[in-house]
Parts: C-alpha cells; sequence; structure tokens
C-alpha cells in the first residue's frame, strides 16, 4: 500500500471496501467518535470514524483540534449528510500532539486581525487555506499564460542601485556598519567603502532590466518580489509585494492594452475552473461578513458573478481626458463627497475617483489611457501633436471594481533624445542609468510593457479586503514579525 492518499483523492473515490491511510490536522473531534480531517488539498474534511468502545481512553484524549495524526482505516460509503464517503478508523497514530487550552485555531469563528497576529497558524482555517490555494494557482497560471504564449521569463535582480520610479521609496541595502560609519571628506555616507561599492536598494520593479532584454528576446516577463518603504498604512499597501512585468518589443499601446486584458481573463478563468469550491466557500464568507454593513456598502454582485462578469465583458477604454470630465461633474463631485475634488485637468487620480467610475459609472473594468505627462514616470512614451501645458504620455492603468488600480503599463519612450530630455526635467541622473539609455543608442524600437501587483489580483479573486489577508507573512510598517 502506498504511504497515504491524500483526502481529495478519497473523497472523489468510490467507495469500495478497500484499507486506506490518510495523515492530516484534526479539525474537530466530535461525541468521542467523529474526527473531521483535512490535509489541506482541498477545503473539505474527510470524516474519519472511530471505534471508541475499542479504543484506549489515553489514546482518543489526544486527538485534539490542530493535532496531526495518522489514520488507517476502510473506505465505506457514509451514512451521515453532506458527504459522500468516510473512513471506518481501525488504526489511530498521534503523529504530533496539540494542546487544546493553547492552540490559538479553535473550531469558532476568529477575527481577520486575531488570525493575522497569528500568521504562521491561520493557514489551518478555511478561509486562509482556500486563499493560498487560490493564490498558488493564480501564481502558476500567470506561468502558463505567458509560457505558452513564447514569452521568457526573466529573473531580474533584487538588489539595483537604479530607481525605477524615480519616487525614491527604496530600502536601502548596506553592509556599512551604523556606528562609524566611513564618511567623505564632505560629511556624507562613502558609499565606495560599501558592498558594492556604490548605493543600492531593494528593488521597486524589474520593468528597466526587463525592457532590456526584451529588446533581444522580443517579448519576457518578470515575476518576483518588490519593495516599496512607503509608509502606507492602509489595506491596499505592503511593504513587499510580487509584481508581474511583461515587456514586449514591437508592441504599441493597444497592443499593450489587448495583452493586459486577456492576461488577467486567463488567469482568472483558469482558477475559477480549478477551485470552484475554494470560490464558494470564499464568496459565502463575503455575503456573512457584508451582512454587518449597511447596503449601499454592501457589493452588488457575489463573488462569483463578479468573477465571470469580468470574463464576459470587454473592459471600457476611456482616455484621461474624458475620465476627468465624467469626474467633474459627477454627482460625489459637485456634492464635494470625494475626500479630493476634481477641479482640473491635470489631477492625479486617487482610488476613490478609479473605484466611483469602475463601480458607478461604468460598472465594468475600466482602462484608462493618455495621461498627463506630469504625474507620470519618465520612460513613458510622450505623446505627439498635444497642446503645451497638456503633454500626455501613453500610459495606461486598469481599474477594477473594489480593488482600484490593478495594472499599470506604457508604450515606452524609445527615442534617445526626448528620454534624455524627460530625465533632465526631472533630476535623473544620466550616469546612474547609462545602460538604459544604450537600448535607445544601438537598435531602438517601439516598446511596451505593464506591472501587475500579484496581491492586488488575488485580493480581486478572493473577494478579501484586506492586501494583508493574501499573501503568506505580510510586511508592514512597524510589522515583520514572522
Amino acid at each position: 500500500m502506498k504511504k497515504h492518499t491524500k483526502v481529495i483523492e478519497l473523497l472523489n473515490a468510490t467507495p469500495v471496501q478497500t484499507e486506506v491511510k490518510v495523515k492530516g490536522w484534526v479539525r474537530t473531534f466530535r461525541n468521542n467518535q467523529f474526527i473531521a480531517l483535512n490535509d489541506g488539498s482541498t477545503i473539505h474534511n474527510i470524516q474519519c470514524v472511530v471505534d471508541f468502545e475499542n479504543t484506549k481512553e489515553e489514546l482518543l484524549k489526544r486527538i485534539t483540534t490542530g493535532a496531526a495524526i495518522s489514520l488507517t482505516g476502510t473506505l465505506t460509503e457514509s451514512k451521515g449528510a453532506g458527504q459522500k464517503v468516510e473512513i471506518q478508523v481501525t488504526k489511530v497514530e498521534i503523529l504530533g500532539d496539540s494542546d487544546p487550552e493553547k492552540f490559538p485555531m479553535q473550531p469558532k469563528k476568529h477575527s481577520l486581525e486575531f488570525l493575522r497576529e497569528n500568521a504562521h497558524l491561520r493557514v489551518r482555517t478555511n478561509a486562509f487555506g482556500a486563499i493560498m490555494r487560490v493564490r498558488s494557482t493564480l501564481s502558476f497560471a500567470v506561468h502558463q499564460y505567458f509560457q505558452e504564449r513564447g514569452f521568457f521569463y526573466v529573473n531580474t535582480p533584487i538588489i539595483t542601485g537604479s530607481d525605477a520610479e524615480g519616487a525614491g521609496e527604496m530600502f536601502k541595502v548596506t553592509a556599512l556598519p551604523f556606528d562609524k560609519t566611513p564618511r567623505t571628506e564632505e560629511g556624507k555616507v562613502n558609499y565606495k567603502e560599501d558592498f558594492f561599492g556604490k548605493e543600492t536598494n531593494l528593488t521597486v520593479s524589474g520593468q528597466l532590466e526587463a525592457e532590456t532584454y526584451a529588446m533581444a528576446l522580443g517579448q519576457v516577463y518578470t515575476f518576483g518580489p518588490t519593495f516599496r518603504a512607503e509608509n502606507s498604512n492602509t489595506s491596499r499597501h505592503l511593504a513587499e509585494f510580487w509584481m508581474i512585468e511583461p515587456e514586449v518589443a514591437f508592441n504599441n499601446l493597444a497592443d499593450n492594452m489587448d495583452l493586459a486584458e486577456d492576461f488577467i481573463k486567463y488567469v482568472i478563468k483558469y482558477t475559477l475552473d480549478k477551485h470552484q469550491d475554494d470560490l464558494k466557500f470564499l464568496e459565502q464568507r463575503l455575503i456573512e461578513e457584508e451582512k454587518n454593513k449597511p447596503q449601499t456598502e454592501r457589493s452588488e454582485m457575489n463573488l462569483l458573478d463578479k468573477l465571470n462578469f469580468v470574463l464576459d465583458n470587454n473592459f471600457k477604454r476611456v482616455t484621461y481626458t474624458e475620465a476627468i470630465d465624467i469626474l467633474r461633474n459627477s454627482k460625489p463631485n459637485k456634492n464635494k463627497k470625494f475626500q479630493y475634488a476634481i477641479d482640473e485637468w491635470g489631477a492625479d487620480l486617487q482610488s476613490e475617483h478609479e473605484r466611483f467610475l469602475v463601480e458607478k459609472h461604468f460598472k465594468c473594468p475600466v482602462i484608462l489611457f493618455d495621461y498627463p505627462a506630469k504625474i507620470k514616470a519618465f520612460y513613458m512614451r510622450l505623446n505627439d501633436n498635444t497642446e503645451p501645458g497638456k503633454e500626455t504620455v501613453r500610459a495606461m492603468d486598469i481599474l477594477f471594481p473594489g480593488i482600484g488600480e490593478i495594472v499599470g503599463g506604457s508604450q515606452r519612450e524609445e527615442r534617445h533624445d526626448v528620454l534624455i530630455e524627460k530625465m533632465k526635467a526631472l533630476g535623473i541622473d544620466e550616469e546612474e542609468l547609462w545602460w538604459y539609455l544604450d537600448t535607445r543608442k544601438f537598435g531602438t524600437a517601439v516598446h511596451s510593457g505593464f506591472g501587475l501587483g500579484f496581491e492586488r489580483l488575488v485580493l480581486f479573486v478572493t473577494g478579501m479586503t484586506n492586501i494583508r489577508d493574501v499573501i503568506p507573512f505580510p510586511r508592514t510598517p512597524q510589522n515583520a514579525e514572522f
């Protein structure tokens, strides 16, 4: 007989009087007889029936919530409601005890805040088991999508000397001592004595490096951790998160939008097909959670309907200028309900504006494009023939219900002279990015790409509302506990 069988396989097996072996963790133990066993392979438990009259009392006492056990028995048709099969147990082995007085994950419902404080154990609950299985499949679907379409996976550096965004919110990487830090004659930190001989940071994006690879391999993608030292203690921000960044040579902005929409629909569909049970559970969790909210704050659609809605509808493509007009004339703006009023063209859109466009106005995912150059990054392609003071760039953001921005991308500025002008205007050091500028000197061409924050995608697919709940161990201001 093989070592042991996964619970998911047993639940789908035809009940035959065969001997099986299963290992997992006890969720509940009722009436000294019924064990609900889970091994993480599925959201469902398998019921295991113990012959308590012929089992030693000391052994029964050790079958507690959280204990790891191995059971041998006969797989039979279940007499209880809600399950096809159960195991009539002939042998119980305790692999790891769990003190019921001290184990924090009890069968009752715990608050999400309590679970965050126990992030090392929260995956033992139904909700977090479901979230992490969905996350894993989404991650696989990302690779599958790009690999099937001839993209090459590039591992861009985590330690970098460049600030791709120009935002300056970066974690410094250093091997210098904090006391007796070597300094220059001017009293500044002497980075020449540091490990890399220059100032380095944790990456905020792999985009610039990925662009150089796209200009040789044609189409590439990165999928790795990125870091922002932004002191944003919100439900939408993490200090460490994962980014998916494709870069494609010869793609213009319209191609870029097509790619992003197709990609999002593919990974959602793939995960929807694989995880019906987990997503149904998460949908129910959301319905229960929203019962306590006023009607106006509840989701208009259930989770599965929302996911199917994204699959069945084309994303609405709207210019930034059109969006500003809609927002300027909207009821919340006129009634001063927005925290940030929209008065003029050039305003940087906040998540409240993005969500209004998606959830109230268009009622579908929206792609905004042609943003003012002033509010976007230096590497975005400047549109031709725009009026002075109203210059726009070929940027696009995809906005989702409940999330706001999920994708940010653009056609990249391929013209060497224009790129230099833009860098000068923003005070970006040419010497620092000499290698990036080289790609505009030797065989430059139109190319485009985007970045998708993976956790925001997981948020959307699972229906969770706090980004700390869709990554195994969240890193946020004042929190690196685990």
